[in-house]
């Protein structure tokens, strides 16, 4: 973790990161943690998930870090980790919905079925963790939502219509919440990553065509990394943001 800039305003916070197991996911969860931020994260692979809390655990060894087995399709048990959370390590400060899957499919084969799951797995739990966390957040004065997007919609991206639309519908649920929770001083902001080279992407999707279009299309043509995205998480998630709402903060180099 090459990340350098310490933000007092995380230390002893409580941080919920929904897909932390893997991938971006793994990147925010130790940049919080090396933050001195108390961190619970959810995600349905147990076996990565309990390596990288051993591998954390050892690395910062007065970490406060709690997984927690989840399916993020089932709302229900989304919310009662969530009140978890809250009894073990205190009231929520900082939500990351981080959680999406962009598995590529064919609009001509998507069924209703399918289109509902896409949906649920990369839209409908940011909006049911929002209205969890609410309560937790309103009681501690404040607190910052952070909503993972994606650029794929942006540049027309097709084969994945589900995790598309969904993206882009991010946006809405964002700038509607910013408004709606404001009030009480919830900050909701989206972050859009560019084309990260997360070990997933890198084994299904990048190849050498897709790599010439990335640099191609990046104005900086460095390799985006998970750290990158964690270091506008960090900004985001401090008092330091503190009137930074309603907006999209794109990291991807200058593509879009």
């Amino acid at each position: 973790m090459n990340l350098t800039n310490h933000y007092p305003s995380l230390k002893g916070k409580t941080v919920f990161i929904s897909g932390g197991g893997s991938g971006i996911g793994a990147c925010l969860v130790e940049a919080f943690i090396a933050q001195g931020a108390k961190v619970a994260f959810v995600d349905i692979l147990q076996a990565e998930s309990k390596a990288l809390v051993a591998d954390l655990t050892a690395k910062y060894p007065e970490a406060e870090l709690k997984f927690y087995a989840c399916d993020l399709l089932n709302i229900d048990d989304l919310k009662q980790v969530i009140a978890q959370v809250k009894q073990q390590l205190g009231a929520i400060g900082v939500l990351i919905n981080n959680a999406a899957s962009d598995t590529r499919h064919n609009f001509l084969e998507v069924t209703p079925e399918y289109w509902d799951q896409r949906v649920n797995i990369n839209l409908r739990h940011q909006f049911f963790a929002i209205q969890a966390v609410y309560p937790q957040m309103k009681e501690l004065g404040g607190g910052s939502i952070i909503n993972l997007g994606s650029m794929s919609w942006y540049e027309s991206q097709g084969g994945m219509p589900g995790y598309t639309s969904s993206k882009a519908a991010v946006l809405g649920l964002t700038r509607g919440l910013a408004r709606d929770l404001g009030p009480d001083k919830i900050r909701v902001n989206t972050l859009t990553p560019g084309w990260v080279m997360t070990e997933r992407q890198l084994k299904y999707w990048v190849n050498e065509e897709t790599a010439r279009d990335i640099e191609k299309n990046q104005c900086v043509k460095d390799s985006l990394m998970p750290e990158d995205i964690a270091a506008m998480a960090l900004f985001l998630a401090s008092d330091d943001s503190k009137l930074c709402t309603a907006q999209n903060f794109i990291v991807d180099g200058g593509w879009i």
